[in-house]
This record gives structure tokens, C-alpha cells and sequence, in this order.
């Protein structure tokens, strides 16, 4: 983990910075497009997107697993490509597929990783990692008698075993128990707060709206946005009124025009959508016209987007549109 000497680097400097990286494969199919992105020392960076959008060849250039074909990236100071090695060092990274090797002890696995960085040997370190996700009294224990489960958490100990500054975690939750999502995030946690800088990507977009610092949102290899968690909800987020109407309509009238209304469960239900950040949300006026019309309700409540809404509206949005 990171000394306290490494947390008091300037935050300002980021600890991961792209600058125009692009990835075209031997088929001529482009994964990433003009890629410039940098991230935060010590902050949890979700990157979300479709299945293909890039995400996976993104970490892998960053890992320097996967050649970029132009642009550049440094890594806690180091530039990934001329300073190979000591850019690499500073990096752990989780990947999907749970590749390890199957023959040998979790114990002597992790070990060897630790060693494969050039990390001087440290028990203390590795059991901490262990028993951290509940893998010390598997330490002697031939990986290929595993679980599925606990291969999951082998990785990300061997992840773990050269103290990265920084973490990559490629769909940790695919698959995995609910014990294991537990534990992992918890340990995210502790990193974050220890100063390593995690990035993960994750189809369950609940754990980014629970984890994440930043949000980045990548589609058809173009980042098309990256903000603050709380202020990309504040900005994109939709609220709604949701009423249960005493009687079905067929339809919405034409005098209720000026509203953003929409009719559902079988016309029993009226929804109201509106911005969060007018200060002025049309309420007041629109159950005035609802009265006039005649139209009665039972039942109202208010909601507002959640993170999966904001994603669905951004990868489907024009290309262009403004965010």
C-alpha cells in the first residue's frame, strides 16, 4: 500500500493522463477514438459503457498489455511506453478472466507476483492481502481445487501483492458472490482511503453510483463524458411525479401541452417529467390545469434518475448533442 510520504504528492498532478490515444486493430476496426482523459490521485474512477465500447482496450493500453496506435500515456510519472517497467510497477490490475496458475499454492502465486515487480519479499504484507479477502486458510492450497469465487479473490491478491499506487478492477462483480462483492468493496474502500487510486469498470452501475468519486462514460471508443459523480446526477437528472389517477384516461389533453406528460399502466398513472435544477418545476400550475380539466388523482409521489438513467440517455444521445 502506499507509504504516507506518497499521499502528500500534489493532488493536482493527475496520477493517470491519456492525451489523443487511439486503437485501431489489424481488421481496421477502431476501439478508441482521440481518448485524452486524466484521473485523480487517489479518487475512485467508474468507467462505464456498452459491451464493446472500448473499455476493456482502454485498461489493457493503460497496463500496457495492448499497443496504442498513437497518443500517449503516463502513469504516475511515468510514460507507459519509453518507461515501460517502472510505469507498470505502479500499477495492479483485476482483469475478467480468471487467469492463474492453476498448479501452483494461492500462497507461492502471490508470492512470485511480488517478486515479478522487483518487491523485496514481505510476509506481513501478503497475509494482510489475504486475509483481507478471506484467502488465509487457503494460502497452501492448489488454485486449481479453487472455486470460481475464490480464483476471483486470488487475482485480486496477486493484484495486490506489489503495493500498487494504482488499481484496475475490470468487471470485479461479474459473477461473483455476494460475500466476495463485500469484502472487495470494502477493501476499495481502505485502498482509496490509504491513497491508491482505483478504476473499475462495472455493468452493475449501482456499485459506481455507491463507489465512484467520477464518472466517465465511454461508447463506440469515445469518451463522451467525465464528470463528478454528484454533479453529473445534478445535471442530467431527470425528477418525476408520478400520479395514480382516480379514473383511466385514453388520453392527455391537449390544454396539458405545456407539461412533459406521459400516460402508463393502461392510462391509470400520469408522469410528469421535469428538470431538477429549475427552481421553478411547473408543479403548482400543472395540478391547477389537472383540476380545471376535471382529471382527479388518489395518490401522488416524487423520483429522481438514478445513475442508470443518466448512462442509458447519454449512450443513446445524437452524436454532438450537448451534455
Amino acid at each position: 500500500m502506499p507509504t504516507s510520504a506518497s499521499m502528500t504528492i500534489d493532488n493536482a498532478v493527475p496520477i493517470i493522463s491519456l492525451r489523443g490515444v487511439n486503437k485501431t486493430y489489424a481488421g481496421g476496426f477502431q476501439a478508441l477514438k482521440n481518448v485524452d482523459l486524466d484521473i485523480k490521485r487517489g479518487e475512485i474512477f467508474a468507467l462505464l459503457g456498452p459491451n464493446g465500447a472500448g473499455k476493456t482496450t482502454l485498461i489493457g493500453i493503460v497496463c500496457g498489455i495492448v499497443n496504442a496506435s498513437s497518443g500517449t500515456v503516463i502513469a504516475d510519472g511515468h510514460d507507459t511506453v519509453r518507461d515501460y517497467r517502472a510505469a507498470r510497477a505502479t500499477i495492479g490490475l483485476v482483469p475478467q478472466e480468471l487467469h492463474t496458475d492453476a498448479f501452483e499454492s494461492v500462497w507461492a502465486t502471490i508470492a512470485f507476483s511480488r517478486g515479478l515487480f522487483g518487491k523485496p519479499p514481505n510476509p506481513a504484507h501478503l497475509e494482510k492481502v489475504l486475509r483481507d479477502l478471506s484467502l488465509w486458510d487457503k494460502r497452501g492450497v492448489k488454485i486449481m481445487t479453487l472455486s470460481g469465487g475464490m480464483k476471483r479473490r486470488v487475482l485480486i491478491a496477486k493484484a495486490l501483492a506489489h503495493e500498487p499506487s494504482i488499481l484496475f478492477l475490470d468487471e470485479p462483480s461479474a459473477g461473483v458472490d455476494v460475500d466476495l462483492r463485500h469484502d472487495m468493496w470494502r477493501m476499495v474502500r481502505e485502498l482509496r482511503e490509504n491513497g491508491t487510486t482505483i478504476i473499475l469498470t462495472t455493468h452493475y452501475i449501482e456499485e459506481a453510483e455507491d463507489m465512484a468519486d467520477r464518472i466517465g462514460v465511454i461508447n463506440k471508443g469515445e469518451l463522451i463524458v467525465v464528470e463528478d459523480k454528484d454533479v453529473l446526477m445534478r445535471k442530467l437528472g431527470k425528477k418525476q411525479l408520478t400520479l395514480t389517477l382516480r379514473q383511466p384516461m385514453t388520453s392527455i389533453p391537449v390544454g396539458l401541452s405545456a407539461w412533459s406528460l406521459a400516460l402508463r399502466d393502461d392510462g391509470d398513472t400520469l408522469v410528469y417529467s421535469f428538470d431538477s435544477q429549475e427552481e421553478e418545476t411547473g408543479i403548482a400550475e400543472l395540478l391547477r390545469a389537472l383540476g380545471e380539466h376535471g382529471i382527479e388523482f388518489k395518490d401522488l409521489r416524487s423520483s429522481e434518475s438514478s445513475l442508470e438513467d443518466i448512462f442509458v440517455s447519454l449512450v443513446h444521445r445524437p452524436k454532438g448533442a450537448m451534455v
